[in-house]
């Protein structure tokens, strides 16, 4: 990725034109934004030693510049609001670098005065279409997700298959970080041991081609921290490639389902997919109905 970094030169002399206050104004709440965000993550967070020797809250400079893969100096110029052009590029890099969510994101493009390329609406990947197809599969259980197991839409049903998935922050809709860390998550799991590690096997495949990345070095960080279990699997270094396989879930109002997983690939593989839940025999259908039935009561 080339970085479109332009340090702009104040004119001199007579037919000087100085810059509007707005214009410095936005620069200077840009270098504070950037400077909040930096100092509010931990190096933990995002895969890096702490070390024995810090001083500065959060994240260094030079750290946020090696993590957005930009240049050190014009990092430290963004911060002291120096009048440079930035590149949509750049800015994406330095939003995926320091963690930001949408919101901030949205903030961030907007002091620089910049268009994001993934704004707000899209930045999940899943267009219209795919959300109806999802709603279309009820009462079977369909879900959108990353190769990092991050939730991007479901239906009505998949939403109450696990847990209360709506009533989650956004930043927890996560299958790995459920998988290990959420008691009613865990509770519906039958077979909860060989599922853990097989997620965690497709989790460290996937991770392969994005070891540099802030997003999955953080959601590996806070799993490490979280879980001692997670801690015992990962350093077996199992890896797996994804598979179709039967499910069994033990839902408290309606039993036990086996359900036959099936991915379907949205982009190139890996990527986000597509993952439908179908019944392997009546029973099952005819639970699965019935929690439909009731998932759509309790939404009232």
């Amino acid at each position: 990725m080339t970085l479109d970094v332009t340090a702009t030169q104040p004119a001199t002399g007579a037919g000087a034109v100085t810059a509007p206050r707005d214009h410095d104004a936005r620069r200077a709440e840009l270098a504070a934004f950037l400077r909040s965000r930096r100092e509010r993550i931990t190096p933990e967070q995002v895969g890096l030693p702490r070390g024995t020797r810090r001083r500065t809250p959060g994240l260094r400079r030079e750290e946020v510049a090696q993590l957005g893969a930009v240049g050190v100096t014009w990092y430290t110029w963004l911060e002291q609001a120096r009048d440079i052009h930035v590149s949509p590029q750049v800015l994406d890099a330095v939003a995926r670098a320091l963690l930001l969510d949408r919101a901030e994101r949205s903030h961030l493009f907007a002091l620089a005065g910049a268009v994001d390329p993934m704004p707000g609406s899209e930045c999940t990947g899943v267009p219209p279409a795919l959300r109806q197809v999802l709603q279309q599969l009820d009462p079977f259980p369909a879900v959108v997700q990353n190769g990092r197991y991050d939730i991007l839409a479901h239906n009505r049903t998949y939403s109450r298959l696990m847990c209360d998935l709506d009533s989650l922050p956004e930043e927890d809709r996560n299958c790995m970080w459920l998988a290990f860390t959420h008691p009613e998550w865990r509770s519906r799991v039958v077979d909860l041991d060989a599922t853990m590690r097989v997620m965690a096997a497709k989790f460290r495949a996937s991770m392969a081609e994005h070891v540099a990345e802030p997003a999955w070095k953080a959601l590996l960080a806070r799993l490490m921290e979280a879980s001692s279990e997670f801690r015992e699997i990962w350093a077996q270094h199992e890896v797996i490639r994804p598979m179709g396989s039967v499910k069994v879930f033990r839902h408290p109002w309606v039993g036990v389902l086996e359900l036959s997983a099936t991915s379907l690939w949205t982009g190139p593989n890996p990527g986000p997919k597509l993952m439908s839940y179908t019944p392997v025999d009546e029973t099952s259908r005819t639970r699965l109905e019935k929690l439909a039935e009731l998932t759509a009561l309790a939404a009232g």
